[in-house]
């Protein structure tokens, strides 16, 4: 089912909020959260869709399990607990083969993927096939402010919890999209040169757009993890 920015009847903005578990010194690589730890505290914050990186998803679904005929294929009835978020994934170059199999995963209500004019119109046809609802934002790459108000337009979702790399963190931390920012910080330090952190962007030229935060909380949990709950300052 196509979703375009043409059908959006607001403006209203989701609550975005950014939970990441990183070492010290902000990096994800060589470090293993607790996820009953991670998922509990994120459980919290009462979200209605949960954002993914398509780096994310391409990473977690080898390619060997992706094999799918299509012909005949029915998408499955969706009798979900409304309760469930629904899982959102940007995906404007159509890398994404895993929908059939995030379907069944038993986190989410349902899927819907983030496109933009420039996403083949193959990658489409497929998600039409596969009953994948998908919006359309944006050129070149997915516009995440117009989706996210189409989420709220279409959805009714009003709390986003991004579980993203390092990458997507950076494009809705420079668009002003976060309200929240919640770390898990392990006990540890890892350095190195790659780009692993949680917060990747282009450089800034000047101060006046480092993003300011008021913490909210701060609590020391079980194996020295601390925890962190920063608001955005806008």
């Amino acid at each position: 089912m196509r979703l375009t920015e043409e059908t959006q009847g607001g403006n209203m903005l989701p609550h975005v909020i950014l939970h990441n578990a990183v070492s010290v010194d902000g990096r994800f690589d060589w470090i293993t959260p607790d996820l009953a730890l991670f998922y509990g505290i994120a459980a919290s914050f009462g979200e209605e869709a949960t954002l993914a990186g398509s780096n994310t998803i391409v990473a977690g679904y080898p390619e060997e399990d992706l094999e799918l005929d299509l012909e005949g294929y029915e998408p499955p009835q969706r009798n979900r607990d409304g309760s469930l978020p629904l899982l959102v994934v940007p995906d404007s170059r159509g890398r994404v083969k895993a929908w059939h199999l995030l379907r069944e995963e038993q986190y989410w209500r349902d899927a819907v993927a983030l496109v933009s004019t420039a996403t083949p119109r193959e990658y489409m046809e497929y998600l039409d096939r596969l009953g994948i609802d998908y919006i359309v934002a944006g050129d070149d790459h997915v516009d995440m402010r117009a989706a996210l108000e189409e989420l709220n337009s279409r959805y009714g979702i009003t709390v986003v919890r991004a579980d993203c790399g390092g990458t997507l963190n950076g494009v809705l931390l420079r668009e002003g999209l976060v309200d929240k920012v919640s770390l898990l910080l392990s006990p540890c330090l890892v350095g190195g040169k790659e780009l692993r952190s949680m917060f990747i962007a282009p450089e800034l030229a000047s101060a006046h757009g480092v993003i300011a935060l008021r913490l909210e909380r701060m609590e020391k949990l079980e194996g020295d993890v601390v925890w962190l709950l920063y608001e955005v300052i806008k």
